[in-house]
């Protein structure tokens, strides 16, 4: 395991963050100001949302125009749902499974003016959701630094940053296409800072293939880091 991969590293960035006194009530992302509440996934503190905002193509506000249905797994502050639905998303979930980001998200949605087309909702990924919805897009930008699987999370915040053996990753993999309109893609933010092997692996257990649609090296404090957003597919 090098450094960046280690989990005990990204937990410690998590109680970090928990315990600062200086806690932003609002930051500024992409050109758009974003309210923040105490206890939820703080881009203020990890650059990772503006990554997905770059690898989904939702960082320019001027950017071309999505259309359709959008489910965000792990919305945190509700950052991407809610430049989802600015950018023409018809119809946004967002799903969390810490209550704070799930309030935050409606927060956004209102200060942006989305509040009608963005739904959020506490969920253990996919369980809180109806049996009969359908999306377009179902996207998650994962906790992808793998854990021991016997680590048990002290917060609801650690589970932001890490995976105890990759057992939400399975289930993700496994239940995600379920949710998929006739057409729909299934998409997943990943980094190298997570076990790409093990995730292959498990992929291939589920019957799903990975394929990357783009890629880029961001800088994440000394280090470079290389994220993907991959499309998972069902083998036949």
């Amino acid at each position: 395991m090098n450094v960046i991969q280690d989990y005990r590293r990204s937990l410690e960035r998590s109680r970090q963050a928990l315990a600062r006194e200086d806690w932003p009530a609002t930051f500024t992302l992409c050109g758009r100001e974003w309210d923040l509440l105490r206890g939820v996934f703080a881009p203020v503190y990890s650059p990772t949302t503006e990554f997905s905002m770059r690898l989904m193509g939702l960082a320019d506000p001027a950017a071309r125009p999505r259309t359709g249905s959008f489910l965000e797994i792990g919305c945190g502050s509700g950052v991407i749902a809610v430049a989802s639905a600015l950018s023409g998303c018809d119809r946004v979930v967002a799903v969390d499974i810490n209550e704070a980001a799930v309030r935050n998200t409606a927060i956004n949605a209102e200060r942006h003016g989305v509040r009608e087309r963005v739904r959020s909702v506490r969920s253990d990924l996919f369980a809180g959701l109806a049996a009969d919805e359908r999306f377009e897009t179902v996207f998650w930008h994962s906790n992808y630094v793998l854990a021991p699987a016997e680590y048990e999370y002290r917060t609801v915040l650690e589970r932001g940053y890490v995976d105890p053996g990759y057992a939400t990753h399975r289930r993700f993999l496994a239940e995600a296409p379920r949710w998929l309109a006739p057409g729909g893609s299934v998409l997943l933010h990943f980094s190298g800072r997570g076990d790409l092997a093990g995730l292959l692996r498990i992929a291939d257990e589920c019957g799903r293939a990975l394929e990357v649609l783009r890629s880029a090296v961001f800088r994440e404090g000394e280090h470079e880091v290389e994220h993907m957003l991959m499309e998972v597919r069902t083998v036949t």
